[in-house]
């Protein structure tokens, strides 16, 4: 039963120790995360990860179509300077990065459309599962950009070089079947059900000494910190000269005037 539930900025937190649920309530937007929802994450998250009654913590979205849009899209960019998207970027990745540092186990339950920038919260955590009617798409490279928080480097070590490589460069849309084929997730389960079973498996974890799921998860991400550090670096940095290029530019026009872009490579 849950025993306190606090309302954040189109966040709802239940807390039924030893489990927590994040729902991202914004259905009237696809569940799209903004900056004032990205910042009440990151404290959300902040709180969780000194709680010793919260064992795991589970992530959806409010209602069956949408998990999330993500961050952006081309017409919420255009409405932002340069600037102004560099910093969003760069929260997105701090939050993501400490959502991934939690000391525990994480599952994102994918209730529905799972696009952009959501895709890097669902990587960001330790298991993935997904109803039958579940869909991914990572479309930045039509916009002229690339994922910029957290997928290039989380991507492959979940699904292989290759699958990853062809979803962030392609851009195409994936339905379920392949998502779980290619290992972006563990399970599919019926629509309806996909919270159930998320919150099955969270208590299954739950009822186990959290000195062995905690340690087992230091000693998992130990292992794969040192590589993951350079490539997070070298993706900011990227991310940063991509920003003032003329590609995202075309990219972000031709998605507003609804026509195919023209890129240069500069």
């Amino acid at each position: 039963m849950t025993i306190n539930t606090k309302i954040h900025h189109e966040l709802r937190l239940d807390l039924s120790p030893p489990v927590a649920t994040i729902i991202i309530d914004a259905p009237d937007n696809e569940n799209r995360l903004n900056p004032d929802s990205l910042r009440n994450l990151s404290a959300v998250i902040g709180e969780l990860r000194t709680s010793d009654d919260i064992q795991v913590v589970i992530f959806t979205g409010a209602g069956e179509e949408w998990f999330s849009a993500g961050l952006m899209n081309p017409a919420i960019r255009a409405t932002m300077t340069k600037d102004e998207v560099i910093a969003y970027v760069v929260d997105g990745n701090r939050t993501f990065d400490a959502l991934e540092a939690l000391p525990q186990i994480t599952i994102a339950a994918i209730n529905g459309r799972i696009v952009a920038g959501a895709s890097e919260l669902a990587l960001a955590c330790d298991i993935r599962i997904a109803g039958k009617h579940s869909s991914l798409m990572l479309p930045e490279a039509k916009w002229g950009g690339f994922p910029g928080a957290g997928a290039p480097h989380r991507l492959p070590m979940a699904v292989g070089y290759g699958h990853a490589i062809e979803l962030i460069a392609s851009g195409k849309e994936i339905g379920a079947a392949e998502m779980a084929r290619i290992g972006f997730v563990n399970h599919l389960h019926p629509q309806g059900r996909v919270l159930a079973a998320a919150r099955e498996l969270a208590d299954a974890i739950g009822a186990n000494g959290p000195l062995a799921t905690r340690g087992a998860k230091r000693i998992a991400r130990a292992r794969r910190e040192p590589g993951f550090q350079a490539a997070r670096e070298l993706s900011d940095a990227l991310r940063q000269a991509l920003e003032w290029s003329h590609d995202v530019d075309e990219g972000i026009a031709a998605a507003k005037e609804g026509r195919l872009a023209k890129f240069t490579g500069r």
